[in-house]
């Protein structure tokens, strides 16, 4: 397909772009859809649904067990991975310890 794009006015080609984005998101949809099919059937092979095997792959347990707690208010804890939490970073620029928060 040719189009003399130069000989369109800036409003057609506005109009032609939305067009063209349109047409782009119309396809993605379609594709995605079909890929949803495909993975459906697939999992339906081997005796199961997609929502039985995206399930079993999520991530299931806790981020760790808790190492450090806020001595102001104990339910506040943290594993010590990570950013530090604002309440550890306080707790340092007043004087205390890594070990005055450990549990």
């Amino acid at each position: 397909m040719n189009f003399e794009l130069e000989s369109l006015s800036k409003e057609e080609l506005i109009e032609l772009k939305g067009d063209v984005e349109k047409a782009l998101k119309t396809i993605d949809t379609r594709r995605r859809a079909e890929a949803k099919r495909a993975a459906e059937q697939a999992a339906k092979e081997f005796g199961f649904s997609l929502e039985e095997i995206v399930a079993s792959t999520e991530k299931k347990g806790s981020k760790g067990a808790p190492k450090y707690a806020n001595p102001n208010d104990p339910e506040q804890t943290w594993t010590g991975r990570g950013r530090k939490p604002n309440w550890v970073v306080a707790a340092l620029e007043d004087g205390k310890s890594m070990d005055d928060l450990a549990l």
